[in-house]
């Protein structure tokens, strides 16, 4: 579609402004003009069976493709530009090749054309270039076409300003006529030279129309080209380091000529060869799986030559040759020597090394493109003599173009296949076996340090096991902590409570309590505790009151004294629960006290005869008291003490 777009949008005005070139040329212009109508009508039949994508999926249906397109805004567009304008030539007369502007309304799709070609070239820069010129060449064509046609309308030759007269011969012929409003129509928009000075009013307005595009048209070339240059510097910069940043640098540190020569010399060898040097970076830019595959295309090859990794399965060399780095050496330099512990093997891509002597001139071997060193010293071979160690001095000849592979790198990727790892192990056992530099360590070793691993497995997983359950314990201590301090708060807000109340409220605040009002769960359970310890008597006095009625008999003058003894000592017990519970200390006195007097009375009461008529008013009285506390609900600590002191007197009175 580039070229029939660009063809209506060059020659449809050039033939409307330059009649002559109409004229002389009608039969191209007519064929041209009808191939391009063809090419618009099978652009629009390609475009009806081109699939389009609906969320990634490729829609390929027919019907979809029509629908779809038929109500979109490029069907509209590709109509108009269809349309048989041709026709009005029979009205206006072949002269007028303007009927034909509709064709321009198709300009958008070499826009998109334009766009997929700078996605798919290999030169971007390169191609913006050349589509900013294409503008430009198409704005100033139009320009000059517009000059010719003012000059015809003011007068050829009637000042300085328009085209001169055409009666003249060297301005009659239609190539000058055209080179020249060209060249006018460049100047203006490039403001290079001196153009004639306008003279009237439509002179004045189209050199004021042609500077203002001037200004947009040179603020455009110079920024896309400012872009260009600025993108291929990025370029560089990407693909190979910063020269000026490093000769900055050895400036600075007054560094000797000769290595600032070398240096230079890599750099230049680098640029001239395009050996890029930050594959990593640049690739980054893409997905992990199709960075993969261009790591395969480009370094798979020369990864499978190498002798340890030839019938490694495919997958463990993919994953290597994402590891891969590129390094250059310059000559005479050294890739290692002997004696270096192996960090890396190397893999010779262009270029000669020397395996040299110590001296560093005789040579004993030459390597060259594909060839590999260094591989057993990055696989920690038991038994190995070298130790890892470098066993030659490696120096390059020439400039070597090398990728290298890290003993970090392999590890890392041989700890996802151990089986491979096992594999390459062996045939590096075979190479220094040949070589005479494997010594046998024997299977025991290898058996201890498999020991040695597993305990250390053991031991962590343990450790892991023991820092959980202290976490819990540390929880479960924070939470219990937490619950006593609340206790211990809820505790001293009680106190403080009972502390301040005045003490005529006193009664009420007890009897409040005895009625579950006050301390409930507390006074549940020592009315429990009561309760119990009163079944215990009342089963006690069964037994004495059998004993009693087998020989004991009582005398009026004991039962007096017991009575009012226990009398005594029911008043004495209520007063103890009204004055005790105001003061803890004074209470627990006042308790002592009584049971010693309580002791004193036994002793002084009669002996045996007095034992049963007594016990049987005591169970009178206490069940009456039962069925009072049942009514009222009004049992509290105070009573069952007082019961508990009348159950341990009349015990000392029947053992008397």
């Amino acid at each position: 579609m580039i070229f029939p777009i660009i063809y209506n949008w060059v020659i449809i005005i050039l033939r409307t402004c330059f009649t002559t070139i109409a004229f002389n040329y009608l039969t191209v212009w007519m064929t041209l003009d009808y191939v391009a109508d063809l090419m618009y009508l099978v652009d629009m039949i390609i475009t009806v069976h081109t699939g389009y994508l609906d969320q990634g999926i490729l829609i390929k249906d027919l019907a979809h493709l029509k629908k779809r397109y038929l109500r979109s805004k490029h069907f509209q567009r590709d109509l108009v530009s269809l349309l048989p304008t041709d026709l009005l030539y029979f009205v206006f007369g072949l002269e007028t090749p303007m009927v034909r502007i509709n064709r321009l309304v198709r300009i958008p799709r070499l826009d998109e054309a334009l766009d997929r070609m700078e996605t798919r070239t290999s030169y971007p820069n390169t191609f913006r270039i050349t589509k900013l010129m294409i503008y430009i060449f198409v704005l100033i064509h139009w320009n000059a076409c517009l000059y010719f046609a003012l000059s015809s309308y003011i007068g050829f030759g009637s000042d300085r300003w328009v085209y001169p007269n055409i009666s003249k011969p060297e301005f009659a012929s239609m190539r000058r006529q055209y080179f020249y409003c060209f060249w006018f129509s460049a100047q203006i928009f490039t403001t290079v030279g001196d153009t004639p000075l306008p003279k009237r009013e439509e002179e004045y307005l189209f050199m004021i129309a042609d500077l203002l595009i001037a200004v947009l048209v040179f603020a455009s070339i110079v920024g896309n080209v400012g872009n260009v240059i600025t993108s291929l510097r990025d370029r560089d910069n990407v693909f190979f380091p910063n020269h000026e940043l490093v000769k900055a640098y050895l400036r600075s540190h007054h560094i000797s000529k000769e290595l600032r020569q070398r240096i230079d010399n890599w750099y230049q060898h680098l640029h001239i060869n395009k050996k890029i040097m930050r594959e990593k970076e640049i690739l980054e830019q893409l997905p992990l799986h199709l960075r993969t595959e261009i790591a395969v295309s480009v370094h798979l090859p020369t990864l499978s030559k190498v002798t340890i990794f030839q019938s490694c399965e495919k997958s463990l060399l993919e994953e290597l040759v994402l590891k891969l780095t590129p390094q250059v050496f310059s000559p005479g330099e050294y890739v290692c020597r002997k004696g270096d512990v192996g960090h890396e093997m190397y893999i010779i891509r262009e270029g000669k090394l020397a395996v040299v002597a110590d001296d560093g001139v005789t040579e004993y071997a030459v390597l060259t493109d594909s060839n590999f060193f260094g591989e057993i010293s990055i696989l920690n071979i038991k038994g190995n003599k070298s130790g890892n160690r470098r066993t030659a001095n490696i120096r390059s000849i020439g400039y070597s173009d090398l990728f290298s592979l890290s003993k970090e790198d392999l590890t890392d990727v041989l700890s996802e296949f151990p089986a491979a790892k096992r594999h390459l192990e062996e045939k590096g056992r075979q190479i220094l076996t040949k070589m005479g530099m494997l010594v046998d360590t024997g299977e025991e070793n290898e058996g201890e340090e498999d020991n040695v691993e597993t305990k250390i497995n053991t031991l962590e997983s343990n450790l892991e096991i023991l820092q959980t359950k202290l976490a819990r314990l540390m929880m479960e201590l924070e939470s219990s902590n937490r619950k006593m301090q609340a206790r211990v708060e809820q505790l001293e807000l009680e106190v403080a409570a009972l502390g301040n109340q005045p003490l005529e409220d006193e009664e009420e605040r007890i009897k409040r309590e005895l009625r579950g009002e006050g301390v409930g769960e507390e006074v549940g359970w020592e009315r429990e505790e009561a309760e119990g310890e009163e079944e215990e008597g009342l089963d006690a006095k069964v037994k004495q009151e059998e004993q009693g009625e087998d020989g004991n008999e009582l005398t009026k003058d004991g039962d007096g004294e017991s009575t009012k003894s226990r009398e005594g000592d029911v008043e004495k017990m209520v007063e103890v629960d009204k004055s005790g519970l105001k003061d803890p200390d004074d209470q627990e006195k006042k308790e002592k006290d009584d049971s010693e007097k309580n002791k004193d009375k036994a002793d002084d009461r009669p002996g045996k005869g007095d034992g049963a008529e007594i016990e049987l008013e005591e169970e009178k009285e206490e069940k009456s008291g039962e069925v009072d506390s049942e009514e009222g609900g009004e049992t509290a600590e105070g009573d069952s003490e007082n019961k508990d002191m009348k159950q341990k007197d009349e015990g000392q009175t029947k053992k008397e």
